[in-house]
């Protein structure tokens, strides 16, 4: 896309002066790039997760450098976006949606992303166009999910999805005895904070919010019984919601309350399962690891969970924070843990 046209979009998208000076592009994924993806080793065993991104006008034009750094690590053969493709202030445009779609097509690399609520759910809001919200969902999914079945990225991987069921987003997949899912679980109360106007969730709101979630626990319940039956050494959980938001201070029916049955699937599951669960989200934006459903902690009364101490949660920077690293997990089946990682910081942005 021309640089004019990226700048205009990203002024548009934060509402500030027009961009005057975009980063030079590196050379398109498939020459320099696609070179480094042939030479990648150990296939399957070093993914990238990265979340909130891009947010603002300088995000927006560093966002297909961002992109070229990630293709051009030698390890990497998968890559998580785990929603907000856009900041919360911003409008949710069709012209928008396509130049991030544009930009996600530089992954040489699969790409499997989670769809967030600053690119829908929010989008009710004056500062966002003002959008009926569901409308702006089914959007998202024709733009980013015409293809179900398949990643996004220059060399897509086919993917277990529930297309069928009219959720292309919730989607699984097997990485070196690791079982991956993608869940479409969102902030803003998983989408049930109420629209501009209104002090309750629509009836539209919540049948809506209904069958995802049922989508959802059906996909968690698979997930799990694949890993127990396949003995898969690991399970991985990828979502734009922080469920356990240590920011959050006292937690509220309100902010809160519909991600239970969710938690207390994850919960039961991952007891059931008894090996390592990793639970990676974006949503509050700064670098945390923990273990949040550990005996003790404060979210097991809240939500009415059962203790799992092996369901480890990872939520990646995001929104100021997005530029300052990416995350690159490593799997080894041999290790205890499984997964291991680090923060990989981006330069020359």
């Amino acid at each position: 896309m021309r640089a004019a046209h990226r700048a205009a979009l990203a002024a548009l998208a934060v509402s500030a002066a027009l961009v005057t000076a975009i980063p030079a592009q590196a050379a398109p994924a498939g020459s320099g790039a696609g070179s480094a993806a042939s030479a990648k080793k150990l296939k399957g065993a070093t993914f990238a997760v990265i979340g909130d991104v891009p947010y603002g006008a300088a995000q927006i034009a560093a966002f297909p450098t961002m992109i070229d750094q990630l293709n051009a690590d030698p390890d990497v053969s998968l890559v998580l976006h785990l929603g907000d493709i856009k900041n919360g202030s911003s409008v949710c445009s069709d012209d928008y949606f396509s130049l991030i779609r544009s930009d996600v097509d530089r992954f040489v690399d699969p790409l499997v992303y989670t769809i967030g609520d600053n690119e829908w759910t929010d989008c009710h809001r004056a500062n966002n166009g003002s959008y009926n919200p569901l409308e702006r969902l089914a959007a998202v999914r024709k733009v980013f999910f015409d293809r179900p079945g398949q990643s996004l990225g220059r060399h897509p991987e086919n993917l277990s999805t529930d297309a069928a069921a009219g959720f292309p987003e919730d989607v699984r997949l097997v990485r070196q005895s690791v079982q991956f899912a993608s869940l479409h679980v969102v902030g803003s109360d998983n989408s049930l904070l109420p629209w501009t106007g209104n002090t309750t969730a629509t009836p539209e709101q919540a049948a809506e919010e209904s069958a995802r979630t049922a989508d959802v626990l059906s996909l968690i319940s698979r997930t799990f019984d694949h890993a127990r039956r396949e003995h898969s050494k690991a399970v991985v959980l990828a979502l734009q919601a922080d469920m356990f938001d240590p920011t959050a201070g006292t937690p509220t029916a309100e902010g809160f309350g519909a991600f239970t049955p969710i938690v207390r699937a994850i919960a039961d599951e991952s007891v059931r399962f008894g090996r390592p669960v990793y639970l990676f989200n974006g949503d509050s934006h700064l670098y945390n690891d923990d273990k949040p459903l550990a005996p003790g902690s404060s979210w097991l009364g809240f939500y009415g969970a059962q203790a799992a101490p092996n369901l480890t949660r990872v939520t990646v920077d995001g929104s100021n924070s997005a530029t300052k690293d990416w995350l690159k997990v490593t799997i080894d089946p041999a290790s205890p843990a499984v997964l291991s990682w680090e923060r990989v910081p981006y330069t020359g942005l």
